[in-house]
């Protein structure tokens, strides 16, 4: 049962932390948080988990602290008297600011600055930090803004490391510049609920497929029980989990899979987009990741409102990047530009973009997640006023293995990836956060050499030597696998990278360096550095071969051989729309390498 109280000492849980971190074991990491997560009062259960997700909010919410490494800095210094020059100096040494923050605090009484601060918020030496004050004080740091803002984060943030131990300073420091580094997966959080409060795992992951906000879940089956589970609705203005797709590669298996008939649709090269209207009028865009991308958007919320007749809704899209000369597709990457905090008004202008619809799952009130596709389609066609910018998606049914290649060919001339091959049987509904084979992509043949890119999650980084010196030469990938929540590395990859590639590379992975193997990846390889798996990036090579030094797939092919990718290379696409748990699976490979080798059977027997 969780712990008596209001409120959870905040070193309880830092100890927690130190635990989590210092395992290989996924199972072990469940089991530690499930521990936590009994001893943790109600009130306050969410709070620790958005702590061990480092995050203050769901992502959605868009909630950030907007401190820099140097506030920080400036933090430690006023909290204990140290020269905030002596801080960098030994965090350019330590190469990570939590550990700086402990040995600094833990070699250093607290000086002037930390007592004028704790008596400036009224508050005392020996008193000990809770997870609610922590968390507070954090959302306050977060909701600062105007004119001295700044100043205030750091008073706030020189409050907390005045009253913290060196090691509860550490998980502080981290957290506070999102380097917390422990790689707790979604997945992870709820075996550990389920474990705790005896709930069916199914149940949560259905609840969080509909409203992704695992403190908000949690805080409702630690105060109510499973009952609570049933007031989770769809929700206009929360992001539902996305439905994904599997992959084949000849239209005859595909329309075999799909019952002989599908619901095929261009698969264009964009941001997948899932656009709500609340009540109150408001328009929200939401990424694959369930990002608010609102902001990089104006023009589509206006476009939406004007095309769509309907109060309420939720609808799923692709936004393209348009030529403005010629009305050609631009490729997935001019999007990138719209990303900018600032100066939005001119990426509208130097990069206009269309959306096209494909979906919708909710309209005034109606939950429509759980109808088959084509009624679905009916209710979008009558609801949608197609114009210049909003469009429906071009598709067709089809129930020729002919006529969908013929289709196939169109998409691709007209700039598009593929197409998307859709069940429209009964039970065709919405599958939330599921993969599976109701919806598969058809995108190129894969013969005897691998034309289709991979989406691929770095786990590990060799150092590079000669001109690569001082930055990772090659880096170790893996594909992802559902039903394990773990990562089975495919491939070692030095291959595609420019200069700028691997300066970038370098900044963008070393917030995630972790001195051993992450919890959920497997790997036979030793790397020189090892990641949480959190970057993902798009992969090329020439085949999928057999290999004993890879564990994707390991034994499904033959024993103790796994499947690995041929000359791998990097193809200049950084997938930022994807999270880790949205890459390439390991099921996905062993289709991909099955085909390749009965087309090469074929092409052998048919000279």
């Amino acid at each position: 049962m969780a712990a008596s109280g209001s409120d959870i000492k905040f070193i309880d849980v830092v100890k927690a932390l130190e635990s989590i971190e210092a395992t290989t074991q996924r199972t072990v990491m469940a089991k530690l948080l499930s521990s936590l997560l009994k001893r943790t009062p109600p009130n306050v259960i969410d709070k620790v988990i958005y702590f061990i997700l480092g995050q203050l909010r769901p992502d959605w919410e868009g909630v950030e602290l907007g401190v820099a490494e140097k506030l920080t800095f400036r933090a430690i210094a006023n909290a204990t008297g140290v020269p905030v020059k002596q801080v960098e100096d030994l965090y350019k040494r330590l190469g990570d600011v939590g550990e700086t923050a402990r040995r600094v605090m833990g070699s250093k009484p607290q000086q002037a600055g930390g007592k004028s601060i704790l008596e400036f918020f009224g508050g005392g030496a020996t008193e000990e930090l809770t997870m609610g004050k922590v968390y507070d004080t954090l959302m306050s740091i977060a909701r600062a803004s105007g004119e001295g803002a700044q100043d205030t984060k750091v008073k706030l943030l020189t409050y907390l490391f005045s009253r913290a131990k060196p090691e509860e300073a550490k998980y502080i420091a981290r957290f506070v510049i999102g380097r917390l580094r422990l790689g707790v997966a979604d997945m992870t959080i709820l075996d550990a609920l389920s474990d705790a409060y005896k709930v069916p795992r199914d149940a949560l992951e259905r609840a969080y497929h509909i409203y992704p906000d695992l403190g908000y879940i949690a805080k409702m089956v630690a105060q109510e029980g499973q009952n609570a589970l049933a007031k989770i609705h769809v929700t206009p203005g929360v992001p539902i989990q996305p439905m994904l797709a599997e992959r084949l590669n000849t239209p005859t298996e595909i329309l075999a899979k799909l019952g002989g008939v599908a619901m095929v649709e261009y698969k264009y090269d964009g941001e997948r987009a899932q656009v709500h209207k609340t009540r109150d009028g408001e328009v929200r865009i939401f990424s694959r990741r369930l990002e608010n991308i609102t902001h990089a958007y104006p023009d589509v919320v206006e476009y939406v409102k004007e095309a769509i007749d309907a109060k309420e809704f939720i609808v799923e899209g692709e936004i393209i990047a348009i030529d403005p000369d010629t009305g050609e597709f631009r490729p997935f990457q001019e999007l990138m530009h719209r990303k900018r905090k600032h100066d939005i008004k001119e990426a509208m202008k130097e990069y206009p973009v269309n959306i096209f619809l494909f979906d919708v799952m909710y309209v005034d009130g109606q939950d429509l997640t759980n109808l088959p596709l084509i009624d679905r389609k009916r209710k979008l066609l009558e609801i949608l006023k197609p114009s210049e910018y909003v469009h429906l998606a071009t598709w067709r049914i089809i129930n020729d293995a002919e006529e969908l290649d013929k289709f196939f060919h169109e998409a691709i001339s007209d700039g598009c990836e593929g197409v998307m091959c859709k069940s429209i049987k009964a039970d065709s509904i919405y599958e939330m956060g599921a993969r599976g084979w109701l919806w598969i992509k058809y995108k190129r043949d894969y013969r005897s050499e691998l034309t289709d890119t991979l989406d691929l999650v770095v786990v590990g980084a060799f150092w590079g030597r000669g001109k690569r010196a001082g930055t990772y030469g090659a880096l170790l990938i893996a594909a992802y696998d559902p039903k394990t929540d773990q990562f089975y590395t495919v491939s070692k990859v030095g291959s595609g990278f420019t200069d700028e590639d691997l300066v970038k590379l370098k900044q963008m992975l070393d917030p995630y360096r972790i001195p051993h193997r992450h919890p959920r990846v497997v790997s036979k390889m030793e790397p020189d550095v090892w990641f949480v798996p959190a970057v993902v990036l798009e992969i090329i090579g020439a085949e999928i071969t057999l290999s004993p030094l890879h564990t994707c797939c390991m034994g499904a092919v033959r024993p103790d051989v796994g499947l690995a990718i041929r000359f791998p290379r990097f193809t200049g696409r950084y997938r930022t729309d994807k999270s880790p748990e949205q890459a390439t699976t390991v099921d996905e490979i062993l289709e991909m390498y099955k085909e390749q080798k009965k087309v090469k059977i074929e092409e052998g027997a048919n000279p």
